[in-house]
């Protein structure tokens, strides 16, 4: 085969520190097109950024040409700088340290597009702890409490 051929969708999921609600309704939407806007740069389409006061939901195409850990150092640090621009009242604002990310299947990515663009009623009665043990349970993820909500 004379090229290469690429198609890496993941669905990351990351909070703010200690889960506080930094991103209200007001700075929310800003903050989704700013870090899509990150993504383009590095190359990952994304296909839809979303989430609530504390957490974000991501779902992208991942580039060949930066390895994960480095797109999410990236969108992380960014998106903290910029979201401090927003109001004084951010300043001192920061992600947490971790993040998860999971492949999705090309014929499951409309499913993960819709989930995300309905984090606000999805939270109405499950928690982001109960979200992110869902999300790991359902990848086969083994995880130690210990570690995950820091």
């Amino acid at each position: 085969m004379p090229q290469s051929l690429h198609m890496l969708s993941v669905h990351i999921v990351f909070s703010t520190k200690k889960r506080e609600t930094w991103l209200g309704s007001t700075v929310r939407e800003r903050v989704w097109a700013y870090m899509s806007t990150i993504l383009q740069n590095l190359e990952c389409h994304s296909i839809t950024v979303g989430g609530v006061s504390d957490h974000v939901h991501v779902l992208c195409n991942l580039t060949k040409k930066h390895a994960p850990m480095d797109v999410m150092e990236t969108l992380k640090k960014d998106s903290s700088k910029f979201v401090k621009t927003l109001d004084p009242k951010l300043a001192g604002f920061h992600w947490q340290d971790g993040y998860g990310l999971f492949s999705v299947s090309p014929s499951h990515c409309d499913a993960v597009r819709e989930y995300i663009l309905n984090q606000e009623e999805h939270h109405k009665t499950v928690t982001f702890q109960e979200e992110f043990r869902r999300l790991l349970e359902k990848n086969g993820v083994q995880f130690d409490e210990r570690y995950v909500w820091d």
